[in-house]
């Protein structure tokens, strides 16, 4: 099995990470390659962010002045890898999730906040990886179908909740 190197930090102080967070996202990352049968050693970092400094990141890449869950940063091109010289380790990218807009949303689609992390993960990977559903209904379809098959088996439904 390939090895996959997930960086995770925590830049924001507006909300505390939950116990368990980090785990669940190496395991999101990793469903999603074995899903996607990506075979080659890879790396991916996740950043947890506020929403002032997710909106300002929308609003420099993306041209849009408003907060937003999740930005995807892939270095993939066309589904060409972006690997580094060195050790041939494959750069997926960068997520960045605002943890204010997770705990929001986890409340309004009345689920625990580690499902909201976790379909986050997944549906950041699946970016990374060259989907794009703001382009294509179909990639949207996929995405959707594919984000609910790796979150469940994960174990990961609208109902579990990993913390009490």
């Amino acid at each position: 099995m390939p090895k996959l190197k997930v960086y995770i930090k925590n830049n924001q102080s507006e909300v505390k990470l939950p116990v368990g967070i980090r785990l669940l996202i190496r395991r999101c990352c990793q469903a999603v390659l074995t899903t996607e049968n990506f075979e080659q050693d890879a790396e991916v970092s996740v950043s947890f962010v506020s929403n002032n400094e997710i909106k300002k990141l929308n609003r420099i890449y993306r041209n849009i002045n408003r907060t937003t869950d999740v930005l995807s940063f892939p270095l993939m091109v066309n589904r060409k890898d972006e690997s580094n010289d060195d050790t041939g380790i494959v750069m997926l990218g960068d997520i960045v999730i605002s943890l204010e807009t997770a705990v929001k949303q986890a409340n309004m689609y009345a689920h625990s906040l580690e499902r909201e992390i976790g379909f986050l993960t997944v549906h950041s990977m699946l970016h990374l990886l060259g989907y794009d559903h703001e382009k294509s209904k179909l990639d949207e379809r996929i995405m959707r179908e594919k984000e609910e098959s790796i979150l469940e088996k994960l174990g990961i439904s609208r109902e579990t909740s990993f913390i009490s």
